[in-house]
């Protein structure tokens, strides 16, 4: 059965890589440019495979999804793009790359044009919902949140990416400030620096920016040095194998964030989380159990100071909250995510 995975950028296939790693298959992309962006940042992420590819990369192919495709299988799609497909040959499948807030981009009803869904959660239905939209209930398939299983079965060699990152100092404390970009009123150029300046005297800073301003990181990091800042240091969301995400995750002991899906993903570490409030207003509206503004501190910038708001983060036990909250925006939660949309792929037949 051939099984392809199509994103519209390349960070995107984070979220359906550890499918990829137990079923195989062949990436899509829809431009030069991203095929070679591929193939750099995917550079020797084949695993559990003979297979012997140039740089050990994934097989990859170029299709314009504007016009009629000419596959034939499974195709599990990271973006709300229409599949224009032959529906007698192929089977579409969605799974998006995201748990956050904000709502889908471009037209949320070419969602319904999908066979199935690979859902996370709860709050993954209530999306749905509120955006108002129709799925029947046989299209949406629970499996939780694939890129979640690295994390739950250990499998994560933190000495290794400390080391990467080029973390001196392994006493202090590592806060991760994840902020999003502009489309979400991402908060990087209003806080970078002066998080910079604030946060590294105590702690290690890890700075994740957005795939989209990840240009930026070259400029902080020489303003940084510039300014004689230690302890600082850059984790880069397009380098999707080095810098996975989950990994930033497992060393870091607090998140900072604003309207990033990372708010929802970090709930499985169960760590402290401080919210930059943007007050941007284009998020879905979530019930009470499924929004985590509820639970958790907001920075409101130079009203508050961030390293007493750190500080006492730090110090409070909001374990219980953060669990509950996880549970009831995901599903499963038992590191076997990718296994379950495996198997589903593999029980379909066209």
């Amino acid at each position: 059965m051939n099984i392809y995975y199509y994103a519209n950028q390349v960070y995107q296939y984070g979220h359906i890589k550890p499918i990829f790693d137990q079923t195989g298959g062949t990436y899509v992309v829809n431009k030069l440019n991203r095929l070679l962006r591929f193939k750099f940042y995917m550079t020797n992420s084949l695993s559990n495979t003979n297979k012997s590819m140039f740089l050990n990369t994934p097989p990859v192919i170029i299709r314009d999804l504007r016009k009629d495709l000419d596959l034939n299988g499974i195709i599990v799609s990271c973006s709300n793009t229409v599949i224009k497909n032959n529906e007698e040959e192929s089977i579409s499948i969605f799974i998006g790359h995201g748990a956050g807030d904000k709502k889908y981009g471009g037209s949320a009803h070419d969602l319904e044009t999908y066979d199935y869904h690979f859902i996370s959660g709860k709050k993954h239905l209530h999306k749905i919902k509120d955006v108002g939209i129709h799925i029947d209930d046989e299209k949406l398939i629970k499996i939780g949140y694939p890129k979640f299983d690295e994390y739950f079965n250990n499998q994560i060699n933190k000495d290794k990416y400390l080391k990467y990152l080029g973390i001196k100092d392994t006493t202090r404390k590592n806060i991760l400030y994840a902020p999003t970009w502009e489309w979400g009123d991402g908060t990087l150029k209003r806080f970078g620096k002066k998080f910079c300046r604030e946060i590294s005297n105590e702690h290690n800073l890890i700075i994740r920016p957005h795939f989209e301003d990840r240009n930026h990181i070259v400029k902080l990091k020489t303003w940084a040095r510039f300014n004689g800042l230690q302890h600082v240091y850059f984790s880069n969301p397009a380098k999707i194998i080095k810098n996975n995400s989950m990994y930033d995750f497992a060393i870091s002991d607090l998140l900072i964030s604003d309207t990033s899906s990372i708010n929802y993903e970090y709930l499985i570490t169960r760590k402290p989380i401080i919210i930059v409030d943007n007050n941007y207003d284009e998020l879905h509206e979530m019930p009470s159990d499924l929004n985590i503004l509820d639970i958790v501190q907001k920075y409101n910038g130079n009203k508050d100071n961030i390293s007493l708001m750190i500080e006492n983060e730090l110090s409070n036990n909001n374990y219980e909250q953060y669990n509950t909250m996880l549970h009831n925006c995901f599903y499963f939660n038992d590191g076997k995510s990718a296994e379950r949309a495996s198997d589903f792929i593999q029980s379909l037949t066209i």
